[in-house]
């Protein structure tokens, strides 16, 4: 790869005489870098297209390429791309149809608002994936009937389909109305009965580890009854038997359902696998008897997951705060709390409880005021980067706590770039500081040069426009690949030097 004329493609700055000469030379990762230009010329998407196929597919994803632009015949995979984004012609989808490579069929059938006879033949296809892949993108009416598909596979993708119709759905998971299915991809290629092995080592063979048909399809028949547990659609009085079933992934689909009896809650919230607890404490769903119960459960993950449940009640967050690994994030429940809530969090004596209401980024100025005073280090850096504070707000804060909230300073958008100098220089230096000041938009020519020192800040400061152009031009010859595209790609770039590296 070319990571010169690569970073090029992108760099916003490229004058579009230099685009049309990279389209003239450009392998098939140039075109792609090309393809995702914002300003590519509808005339350049088009020559880009015929000078490689794989970036017309790219091309067509992202717009720049119109029916009358692409042949199907020569450019199938950009005739199913328009095709997949509803602007195709109906004509072509019957020229597909007769595609050998079962993989472009396969991407036919996914594809919406496909003219009747097209789908009945995709429905009829000699290769069951195709007929899967149907299933899974349906209309109602073409979903119901393929339910009753005697291959199990397509009716598993018929269950995760959200507009199967309800009732096809519960029939899915009781069997009732449905005739039993006569083969799965395990029979297809198996002798039964017969479990794929885990660690199988064979040559082309695709089976998912554990797959297994004793004549019953039994694995993906699981899979089907899973995937319709967790389908939307599916009536929840169908689903409320699988609460008690003894398998693990079927109880565990219920969790994050939003429509279960309070009483399958319940029962869910003392299941023995920590991780159907957890899923389950982040359901908004659950009630405050459940939220409750799992308030005191030390399983893993299940405390953290409830702190960011929203309906969590403000007591139990405020227990949790001291109790739960909850990670540098703005939670829900915080992100909803009323005016009154504000005040009782921000005067809180526990400090933990002071850093959830710090990550807010719309606090009123006295409160934010107050957090960045506060004596505590991971409250002040846990709004540290709350927009408004004044730079000698932000400089007390590095003055009380160093090397603690440093990084977090310099994420803040109102940083000056005298404070990012300062930051990019301070000794000791603290690596992550050198990251945020390289990608700050107010960072100054000489903390980005300060930042290049920096493995990791480098590739970052090498693509900053504020970084002085001969800079930029000397990182063309850095040892790091990441380095030389970021700054191939940087805008600041002198043109004439553009010009010399575009053959």
């Amino acid at each position: 790869m070319n990571h010169v004329l690569c970073g090029l493609a992108a760099n916003a700055a490229l004058p579009s005489e230099l685009v049309d000469r990279l389209i003239a030379v450009c392998d098939a990762e140039l075109a792609s870098a090309l393809a995702g230009r914002a300003d590519l010329s509808p005339g350049q998407a088009v020559a880009l297209a015929t000078r490689c196929e794989g970036s017309a597919e790219q091309l067509a994803h992202e717009g720049k390429l119109s029916a009358t632009d692409v042949d199907p015949a020569t450019q199938p995979d950009a005739a199913l791309a328009l095709l997949g984004a509803g602007a195709g012609a109906q004509e072509w989808a019957r020229l597909l149809l007769a595609d050998p490579d079962r993989r472009r069929r396969e991407r036919l059938a996914g594809c919406p608002g496909l003219p009747a006879g097209v789908v009945g033949a995709l429905a009829a296809d000699p290769d069951v994936r195709v007929v899967a892949e149907l299933a899974l993108w349906a209309a109602p009416e073409v979903a119901a009937g393929l339910a009753s598909h005697p291959h199990a596979e397509v009716r598993r993708a018929v269950a995760d389909n959200e507009a199967t119709p309800p009732a096809v759905l519960a029939a899915l998971l009781t069997g009732e109305g449905v005739p039993p299915a006569t083969r799965c991809l395990v029979c297809d290629r198996e002798e039964t009965p017969f479990v794929h092995d885990s660690q199988c080592q064979r040559v082309g063979c695709d089976l998912l580890p554990g797959a297994s048909c004793d004549g019953s399809h039994e694995s993906t028949l699981h899979d089907t009854w899973q995937a319709a547990l967790r389908n939307p659609a599916t009536p929840a009085d169908a689903v409320v038997p699988f609460a008690d079933h003894p398998s693990v992934l079927l109880r565990w689909a219920l969790a994050d359902r939003p429509d279960l009896p309070s009483t399958v809650y319940a029962r869910l919230a003392v299941d023995a696998i920590p991780g159907i607890r957890a899923d389950l404490a982040e359901n908004p769903a659950i009630d405050d008897g459940v939220i409750r119960v799992l308030a005191g459960d030390r399983g893993h993950d299940v405390q953290r997951k409830l702190a960011h449940n929203p309906r969590v009640p403000l007591d139990v967050l405020i227990h949790l705060a001291g109790v739960a690994k909850i990670g540098a994030t703005l939670l829900p429940r915080i992100a909803a709390a009323s005016p009154v809530e504000v005040e009782q969090l921000a005067e809180s004596p526990d400090a933990a409880v002071r850093m959830l209401l710090a990550r807010r980024r719309d606090l009123p100025p006295g409160i934010r005021d107050a957090l960045a005073a506060d004596p505590a280090a991971k409250v002040v850096k846990a709004v540290a980067s709350h927009p408004g504070l004044s730079e000698a707000q932000l400089r007390a804060m590095v003055e009380r706590h160093g090397a603690q909230v440093v990084a977090a300073v310099a994420a803040n958008p109102d940083a000056t770039g005298a404070l990012l100098e300062d930051l990019a220089r301070r000794e000791p230096s603290v690596r992550k500081v050198f990251r945020e000041v390289a990608r700050h938009r107010n960072a100054t020519a000489p903390a980005l040069l300060a930042c290049l020192a920096d493995r990791r800040a480098r590739p970052v400061a090498a693509g900053h426009s504020a970084l002085p152009p001969q800079a930029v031009a000397e990182l063309l010859a850095d040892d790091g690949w990441e380095v030389v595209e970021a700054a191939a790609a940087n805008p600041a770039l002198p043109v004439a030097v553009m010009a010399e590296l575009v053959p």
